[in-house]
Parts: structure tokens; sequence; C-alpha cells
């Protein structure tokens, strides 16, 4: 029985377990982004709080960090044809030695590249070289959303638990529909007598995953069209497009 919503799971269902003040608690899996927003915490995930490498550094006070991190900055400074800025001009000059005891052995100063020269020095990939964002194209008619939402589902945790409740229930309806008000969500549908699920999956996302978005025991509260079967699932609980209407 799932501890969050008091369901008994049917044969083929997995509940994994959660901590909960102390405590192991049993969620099913339509309940798991119910229990992390209650804060449990899945069992054998729970984050190491070692000391790590940086430690050293953190116990330092503020002042010791910002004293060793201005030392190599002004041994550098001090060294031959080291380049200081220069007050107001915002372009820095290059302290180099004269030659043949010109100036008085003096350093002479020369000018360093102005903001022309350096944006012609850095490289093509932008200021800092990060590579253009790619930005995940979504197919474009309603059959092609449909089959990689489908293909999404078939590679997804989630035939497993269509194959264990039609090993009880038998085959269910299948409906998968794209969605009219956002161009990269696809809703998909799995239904029988005594409960349904709802699945939804966003093709617009970078890295699109499958979520459980609704979960019910009657048929009658889905829509009359969302009850019209347009796709199969087989005994291993994968789907095939059987034609849209």
């Amino acid at each position: 029985m799932c501890d969050i919503c008091g369901r008994t799971l049917l044969r083929g269902e997995r509940a994994d377990t959660y901590l909960a003040g102390g405590s192991r608690r049993s969620v099913c899996e339509l309940c798991k982004p119910r229990a992390l927003h209650e804060g449990w915490v899945r069992e054998g995930s729970e984050p190491a709080f070692g000391a790590g490498a940086g430690a050293p550094q953190r116990r330092r006070s503020l002042l010791s960090r910002l004293r060793g991190r201005r030392a190599p900055a002004l041994e550098e400074a001090s060294e031959p044809g080291s380049r200081m800025p220069a007050p107001g001009s915002g372009r820095g000059i290059v302290l180099t030695p004269a030659r043949n005891g010109a100036n008085g052995g003096a350093p002479t100063p020369v000018a360093a590249p102005g903001p022309a020269r350096r944006r012609a020095a850095e490289p093509a990939g932008g200021e800092h070289g990060r590579e253009p964002r790619h930005v995940r194209a979504v197919p474009t008619s309603a059959e092609q959303r449909a089959a990689a939402a489908v293909e999404l589902f078939n590679g997804s945790e989630h035939c497993r638990t269509v194959a264990g409740v039609a090993r009880s229930l038998g085959r269910p309806l299948v409906h998968v529909s794209p969605s009219g008000a956002h161009p990269g969500l696809v809703s998909i549908i799995v239904a029988w007598e005594l409960c349904w699920y709802r699945y939804e999956v966003d093709l617009s996302e970078p890295e699109p995953v499958v979520r459980v978005a609704a979960q019910g025991y009657e048929l009658h509260e889905l829509a009359d069209s969302e009850r019209v079967a347009n796709a199969l699932a087989d005994e291993h609980g994968s789907l095939s497009i059987a034609g849209l209407q």
C-alpha cells in the first residue's frame, strides 16, 4: 500500500522506499513527485556531506584568503614586462627594459593593445569561447510528434507499469494526442475499466522525458475524445500508433 495516496498497488506495480522522519515509507510510482515535494528522501540516495578538498580553504578567515589571492598578483606586477593599468585610460602599458642604456636604463612604456585588437584576438566561439546553444527542433506534423512521444515512452520505465497492470486487467485503451495549445506537448493516455494514467512528453525540452501527469479510477473522468483508442499496447507495455483520429 502506498503511504501517500493509500492505494493498494496492483500486481506488477512497484513501490519505492523513501525515508521521512527517520521511518521508511512505501511510495507508488505516481506519488514520487509528491514525496519529493514533501521532502522525503529516496532510500540509498542520501547525499554525502564529507569534508572535501576545499575544507581547509573554507576554514581560513576572509582576510587570510584575500591576502593569499593578492600576493601572486603583486609579485606578477613587480616583475619586468608586467602590464599595469594607466589611471583613467582604460588601457594598460607594458614596461620593457631600455636598449643600449637609452632613457637612463629606465623601463620604456609601450602601449598595450586597444579594445579593437583584443576583440580581434578573441576566439570565434564568443567572449569566453562557449559553444552556441543548440535548440531541439519539434516535429511539425501531429503524426510525427505522436510518433516521437511513443518512441520516448517505449524507452522509459513506464512500459513495465503498463505491462504489470495489463497482466491483471487485460490490454488497455491507448490514446495519443498532441496538444493544440503547446506545440511540443504530447499526451499519452493508458486506460482500463478500473484505472487510467495520463503521461506527458514535452518535445521542446533539450532532453525530453516521459512524466506521469495524472491518474484516475473512472473512465468518465476522461474527455470523450480521449476514450477513443488510436494506439496499441503489447504484452511488454510498448506502444505503437494504430492511426491518429
